[in-house]
């Protein structure tokens, strides 16, 4: 397997295991890598990340990309391609938060596994907003003020973070916005699926490289 590299330290309820992605990782690498890391730091699908063998590829339902995810002891390591042969495979939906599409294939207790451990609970958007926020304001551009609006049970929610002059709009259903600051979902997809902004040509080209920095962890 290539050489990898720690991306974040996660443990787990029943033993210490890590996320570790390759050098160079690919984006596929980098998202299940970062999905598997907030899992893990969520505490949510910890038996499926606890176990000490097995190797499951991921495929994308609609194109050519596929990732390795092999569990050894103490540690989960994601590489690119499919390499050696899986005790299971799973398809799945890339733009949509790793929704599988048709059956698993192989040992159907790692696939379930690894299925839940790649669709962790997202936080509460303003949460996610306000972690967004602190991890890409200091991209070159971003805007000094992101608000963000959304309709709650309670009605018409807001949020501002930052100060400054230059503002830029998000607005959309609290679960798309939760989506997208969280980088569970693809900002540019989202646009096509609810999600509504307020900006210059050139704020948005700063807000997508802001949401890949999030989704990829980079």
């Amino acid at each position: 397997m290539a050489e990898t590299t720690t991306i974040t330290a996660l443990p787990t309820p029943q033993q210490g295991s890590h996320i570790l992605i390759e050098d160079d990782a690919s984006p596929l690498v980098r998202l299940i890598g970062r999905t598997l890391g907030d899992s893990a730091r969520s505490g949510h699908a910890a038996d499926g990340l606890a176990r000490t063998a097995g190797v499951v590829a991921v495929r994308s339902h609609d194109t050519p990309q596929a990732a390795t995810i092999a569990f050894g002891a103490g540690a989960v390591e994601v590489s690119s391609g499919v390499l050696v042969a899986p005790d299971a495979t799973v398809v799945v939906d890339l733009h949509a938060r790793f929704a599988p599409v048709g059956e698993p294939s192989g040992d159907a207790a790692l696939a379930a596994g690894v299925l839940r451990a790649l669709q962790p609970p997202l936080p509460h958007w303003r949460e996610a907003a306000a972690r967004f926020w602190q991890l890409t304001r200091g991209i070159r551009g971003v805007p000094e003020v992101l608000l963000v609006d959304t309709e709650g049970p309670d009605g018409p929610e807001h949020g501002r973070f930052g100060e400054g002059a230059t503002e830029y709009l998000v607005a959309g259903p609290a679960d798309l916005l939760a989506g997208v600051f969280s980088g569970a979902d693809d900002f540019l997809t989202a646009l096509a699926s609810g999600l509504r902004v307020r900006g210059t040509l050139s704020q948005m080209s700063v807000m997508t490289a802001a949401s890949w920095k999030v989704r990829f962890d980079v």
